[in-house]
């Protein structure tokens, strides 16, 4: 601000010392301009005195009282102080006024007539002989009060722009200290006024934008431990609790972890509607509940859309076995008659930790003990426990290490493909899914099969043989110029050999490599970016496309779009479900789209069930969607 000041003095301080220049050279051209008119109107009259006397002959000029008919008049009009008319050297006439001045000028002049007469003329200074009249007087002042005037008026115009320089100046200075209230309260007088009016609309927006993102950070750190649909801990809850239990030495305490998963939950609410299944799910949390209010220190969190977990800790193994068998019994109860067809639905993987045991260890045991009940069919449990039941786990997991490898020997990998359209209602692309086949013909949903691919190493050579049909069937049949998407694994991003393969696939066919879009989950681009930023470079760089899906299940920076060229983002179907009745989820989405401004980056939906769904996110700026809505999966024959 004194920077500004002094500008401010120094700019006004010039402007006054021009003008006073201006004036001062116009006052003295004007006053030389006067002087030497009046002086040349003086040497008028002495020529025409001249002229006069020029015209009579010699005998005429030696004759002075001749001269004095007529002479002393004309010399008396002009003032004259005095006049000597010589004949060479000697004096003719000689005139002198009764009057003196004391500034005169004196001027000599030969006559133009054959004898020898020349003439000296006295005069007074003629600026002298100009009086001013009042008249002239209220001339001058009032010129010289409007030129006062004038110049107070370019003093203050110019003070009142320079002034709102200072007030840009002032609000530039709050915004840079970050004080954005200040600068947005005062609005001043800043020039030039379109700066600060833009300055003006760009605090607005800010403000607005500030507030919208304050919003949707609320939600999101009161929604951070729990999950909004059940009210019960979500999974960030479950790791929080787990690091409690454990130190870097392992467990601190003796306990069991019990995973419950719900079969085709998504699919059976498609059958039989959201809010029967809803008012199940609402049961069967309310009876887990009280079965766990007589177990201390217990944990309840909800880890996917079907999964939830159950952490109680200071249980001893028989007790564990008890309450296993406690909670398939109330889960099962809570099935209504329309529910009660479903034999296979409710699975739960136990597993007993010890004290020292590892923390992620214990996770991935329950996990495997899951799969390993989902693998016995109907509605059951299994427990993986140290010493006690690992040769029967084992075997299961032979059982899918060898349903697997027979899969991919005899190639019963299965293409479906789903419809992504676009707002026209036009195909944008089809997202290319796997199942497997099994001896009986009967489909396994790859959320059954796939954690057993992962636990095996599989999983690059299942979805190696997914881009090959793809490749080698769908894009060679397509016609229209169709694109496909394929999703990929961590394992399969990581694996040498399958990039190998990748590249000198897509070296081979490039003339199909347009159509191809690679579809990789949020957490494993964000958490892996550095590992895996060559193998996407060498996908942008073969001419296909990548797409970041599962979207919106965690808050984390989208710097990554930027960083790994991501052509497409697909909302999470979490974020999708209800999204007209959320509007955590409409500000969730509409921020991310205002993140992804002036980029080419296109927003798509998934899971997009209902009308209103859809509705609301082509309100909201999303590109395209898939669902139920518009087609389920569909076999590729």
């Amino acid at each position: 601000m004194k920077l500004t000041q002094m500008l401010t003095r120094k700019l006004t301080s010039f402007w006054l010392l021009s003008l006073v220049a201006v004036a001062c050279i116009f006052l003295l051209t004007a006053s030389l301009s006067f002087v030497q008119l009046t002086y040349k109107f003086q040497q008028q009259k002495v020529d025409e005195i001249q002229s006069l006397l020029g015209q009579h002959s010699a005998q005429q000029l030696s004759q002075p009282h001749e001269l004095s008919q007529w002479l002393p008049q004309i010399l008396q009009a002009f003032q004259t102080q005095n006049f000597v008319l010589y004949e060479g050297e000697q004096r003719v006439y000689h005139y002198q006024a009764e009057v003196q001045h004391l500034s005169s000028v004196s001027y000599q002049r030969n006559l133009l007539t054959p004898a020898n007469y020349s003439m000296e003329l006295t005069l007074p200074k003629p600026f002298l002989l100009h009086d001013i009249s009042m008249y002239e007087v209220i001339l001058l002042l009032v010129g010289l009060i409007a030129t006062a005037l004038l110049v107070m008026w370019g003093y203050r115009w110019l003070a009142l722009e320079l002034e709102g320089v200072e007030d840009l100046a002032k609000r530039s200075h709050l915004i840079l200290s970050g004080d954005y209230d200040k600068a947005l309260a005062e609005t001043g007088h800043g020039r030039p006024r379109m700066i600060n009016r833009a300055l003006t609309k760009m605090l607005l927006e800010l403000d607005d934008a500030e507030k919208q993102r304050a919003r949707f950070d609320q939600f999101i750190r009161s929604n951070t431990f729990l999950d909004p649909e059940t009210g019960i801990g979500n999974q960030l809850f479950l790791k929080n609790r787990l690091d409690a239990l454990s130190n870097d030495a392992g467990m601190l305490a003796p306990g069991v972890l019990y995973l419950l998963e719900m079969e085709d939950l998504d699919l059976l609410q498609q059958d039989l509607g959201e809010e029967p299944v809803n008012e199940m799910l609402g049961q069967v949390i309310a009876a887990i509940g009280q079965v766990l209010d007589g177990q201390a220190n217990s944990i309840f969190s909800r880890r996917s859309q079907n999964q939830f977990a159950l952490v109680v800790p200071q249980i001893s193994l028989q007790d564990t076995e008890k309450l296993a068998n406690k909670l398939l019994k109330v889960c099962q109860a809570q099935l209504s008659d329309e529910l009660l067809k479903q034999q296979d639905f409710f699975h739960i993987g136990v597993a007993y930790f010890k004290v020292g045991d590892n923390k992620t260890q214990l996770v991935e045991e329950a996990e495997m003990a899951l799969r390993a009940a989902q693998f016995q069919g109907s509605s059951n449990w299994f427990m993986y426990d140290k010493g006690a039941v690992d040769e029967g786990f084992a075997k299961g997991s032979v059982r899918w290490r060898s349903f697997l490898e027979y899969a991919l020997v005899n190639k019963r990998v299965v293409a479906f493909s789903q419809p992504v359209v676009d707002s026209d209602m036009q195909t944008h692309h089809l997202e290319v899914s796997s199942r497997l086949r099994d001896n009986q013909g009967t489909l396994v949903r790859a959320t059954l099969f796939l954690p057993m691919a992962i636990k095996c190493g599989l999983t690059p050579q299942i979805e190696r043989q997914v881009i090959e049909t793809v490749l080698f069937d769908l894009l060679n049949a397509s016609k229209d110029g169709m694109s496909y998407s394929i999703n990929l694994s961590l394992d399969t991003l990581t694996s040498r050999a399958f990039v190998r393969w990748l590249r000198t696939t897509l070296l081979e066919y490039r003339h199909l490599t347009s159509r191809l879009i690679f579809e990789i989950n949020e957490d494993i681009i964000v958490n892996h970016t550095e590992s895996l930023k060559g193998t996407l470079d060498m996908i942008n760089k073969m001419g296909a496309r990548l797409c970041v899906d599962r979207v919106g299940l965690q808050v984390v920076s989208t710097q990554y779009i930027k960083t790994c060229q991501i052509d497409l983002i697909k909302l999470h179907r979490s974020i999708v479900s209800q999204i007209h009745l959320r509007q955590e989820n409409q500000l969730f989405v509409r921020s991310l789209i205002g993140g992804l401004y002036r980029t080419e980056v296109q927003v798509f939906a998934e899971g997009v069930d209902v009308f209103e769904e859809w509705q609301t996110l082509k309100i909201l700026g999303v590109s395209a969607a898939q669902g139920s809505l518009f087609s389920d999966p569909v076999e590729e024959i």
